[in-house]
């Protein structure tokens, strides 16, 4: 696939998510890995509903500009979990509102945010880790995200969003989705109560499913 299809296959996605209420201004960035090895991102202060495709940044794995605009001052964390995930090759930052939210709530597990509730989730995250607050941009968060990238495709950054990685940005986005979905769904039980996927299920799920 040539370097303007992986383009406009950003562009489409991005538009997908910020039509969807996944994105509002210019909240959250996007990459994918090129062949070449070289990153494809949003660039700072873009909107996912008006990316242009020939002006998205594209960055060394060292963060060093080749072309494009400047590229978002979070690609950092993007270029800690490609680094720790080489099968990486797609990945979605949102402040989507029911995972935002959940990132705000007092007393969530930093080691697993949402518990078991369907088995969707666990087979396309598996388990959804916490990193303290830290202002956005500051180094420090992709710091913490290169600590738990190698074993999780998805990392939650308090008072803050997600970050979710795929094989590609289409299963990047699949992901993004389905948490965002399982976020939405805990918030609408919570006041209930509800039942999750016992220990033995989850095991059973990760040993068809692996998601590492």
């Amino acid at each position: 696939m040539s370097e303007k299809q992986f383009r406009e296959d950003m562009v489409r996605y991005a538009r997908s998510m910020f039509e969807r209420g996944y994105s509002s201004g210019g909240a959250g960035n996007i990459s994918l890995k090129l062949p070449d090895g070289n990153i494809l991102a949003t660039p700072t202060n873009s909107s996912f509903g008006d990316l242009d495709a020939d002006a998205l940044s594209k960055v060394t794995m060292q963060g060093e500009l080749l072309s494009g605009q400047k590229a978002s001052k979070e690609v950092l964390m993007h270029l800690a979990m490609y680094r720790q995930r080489p099968q990486c090759g797609g990945i979605v930052h949102l402040h989507s509102p029911w995972l935002t939210a959940l990132s705000c709530l007092p007393g969530i597990d930093p080691e697993n945010a949402l518990p078991p509730i369907t088995p969707y989730y666990v087979m396309r995250v598996g388990k959804l880790p916490v990193v303290p607050y830290i202002r956005p941009g500051s180094p420090l968060i992709a710091e913490h995200v290169e600590k738990l990238a190698a074993e999780h495709n998805s990392i939650l950054l308090a008072n803050h969003g997600p970050i979710i990685s795929g094989k590609d940005i289409r299963e990047a986005v699949f992901n993004a989705e389905e948490l965002e979905e399982t976020a939405k769904l805990y918030f609408m039980l919570k006041p209930f109560g509800m039942n999750t996927l016992t220990q033995e299920n989850v095991d059973e799920l990760n040993a068809t499913f692996n998601m590492k």
